[in-house]
């Protein structure tokens, strides 16, 4: 029987935008966006929900555009979720296989993925993804399971992703009152990742960071498997607002100065002279002085980029074979190539778009990226699941710390 296409649909509710991309998966595995549903978020701060209403009303706008781009009825989405509570932790499980039994078998592999995921978290914290890294068999890396090779200890290594149970539930019960069914509830950066970083990238080492309004999402990856992910509650929002007290300019100007004339880089001839701001309501002009708004801009990058390398796994960054990927809208600004590589001394780059079809003008800009992303998400899930049960939790599980 002949493959049939399939629809998925990613949803972003970010600080500054919240997000819908339609995607088709067609019988070649190859990805086309059918539509994007985008409007300006409200009642959301650094990537959480802080007024109910106002963000079902955002949604409920991205829905109906997303719909009419891409001519498909939504009913149900891939969900990206953020936050500074989202973090990540490595375990692994060790099982010792019982005398008289040389084979590994599913159920010894099995008692190591349970022991691996059995990891204390806070007792408000539920389990977002369960992801299996790899296994190791008598002290040998595998990167499949070890089932019916001849071994004595089994261990399955695991990155457990996990977060405030409430703050996600209320992400799913603001969607499902749209009304819309969540298929998955994602951390962002993982979704991200799926579009940004290809295989050899993620085996050379590749740090992702996703730079959007209100937070600042990272994902690691070393040896082909994640190894830390989290989230910094500092965006392109604070550098708006740093502005903003610095000039004493209201936020809509401060915001339009940034991206207009900012630049993050140290090159001194990017700071010479300054800039005149016209007033539409017949005030005198305004003028900043170029280094004075450079040096505000750098400073916050800076220190973002900082809390971010600071969070790594000790000697992580000397490991990054393939580089520091920029995503997100905030990765736009000009001159944070330079001054991410002044920070981690590691080639810097732009993620490309592979195998994708659609809507050429927006799913090359960084800012649809983990939009877009779950998309992929979707797609690596429905071939994971066609195979034995492992690599991340349904919506159906993810709260089983609350369960009956």
């Amino acid at each position: 029987m002949a493959r049939r296409t399939k629809i998925h649909v990613g949803l972003e509710i970010g600080t500054s935008k919240t997000c819908m991309v339609v995607g088709e998966v067609k019988a070649d595995s190859a990805v086309k966006i059918l539509g994007i549903g985008e409007t300006k978020s409200a009642g959301v701060r650094k990537g959480e929900i802080y007024d109910f209403s106002q963000t079902r009303a955002c949604l409920k706008d991205a829905l109906a555009k997303a719909e009419d781009a891409s001519d498909v009825e939504i009913g149900s989405v891939f969900l990206a979720v953020t936050g500074a509570h989202i973090m990540g932790v490595n375990n692994r499980g060790t099982f010792r296989l019982p005398d008289g039994e040389p084979v590994v078998a599913a159920e010894h592999v099995q008692e190591a993925r349970t022991i691996a995921r059995d990891v204390h978290i806070p007792q408000d914290h539920v389990y977002v993804h369960p992801i299996i890294r790899n296994y190791w068999l008598d002290g040998l890396e595998h990167s499949t399971s070890p089932v019916g090779l001849f071994g004595k200890t089994v261990e399955a290594d695991f990155h457990i992703v996990h977060g405030i149970g409430t703050r996600i539930q209320n992400s799913i019960k603001l969607v499902r009152e749209t009304p819309l069914e969540v298929d998955e509830v994602v951390f962002s950066p993982i979704a991200t990742a799926q579009m940004a970083l290809d295989r050899e990238q993620r085996e050379r080492g590749a740090l992702l960071i996703d730079m959007g309004g209100g937070t600042t999402d990272y994902a690691l990856y070393l040896g082909g498997v994640i190894t830390a992910c989290g989230c910094i509650p500092v965006g392109g929002d604070h550098i708006t607002n740093d502005i903003h007290l610095v000039t004493g300019l209201p936020f809509s100007k401060a915001e339009r100065l940034k991206v207009t004339e900012g630049d993050a880089s140290a090159d001194p001839l990017s700071s010479v002279g300054s800039v005149k701001l016209e007033d539409e309501r017949g005030f005198a002009d305004v003028e900043v002085n170029r280094a004075v708004l450079n040096e505000v801009i750098r400073q916050r990058l800076e220190e973002t980029l900082r809390l971010v390398r600071q969070r790594l796994p000790a000697g992580a960054v000397e490991s990054i074979g393939g580089g520091i990927f920029l995503t997100g809208g905030t990765s736009l600004m000009r001159g944070f190539s330079e001054l991410a590589f002044d920070v981690f001394g590691r080639d810097i780059y732009r993620p490309e778009l592979p195998e994708i079809s659609g809507i050429q003008a927006n799913f090359k800009d960084p800012r649809y990226a983990t939009a877009i992303g779950l998309i992929r998400y979707a797609q690596i899930l429905e071939t994971e699941r066609a195979e034995p049960p492992g690599l991340i939790g349904k919506v159906a599980r993810l709260f089983w710390p609350f369960g009956k």
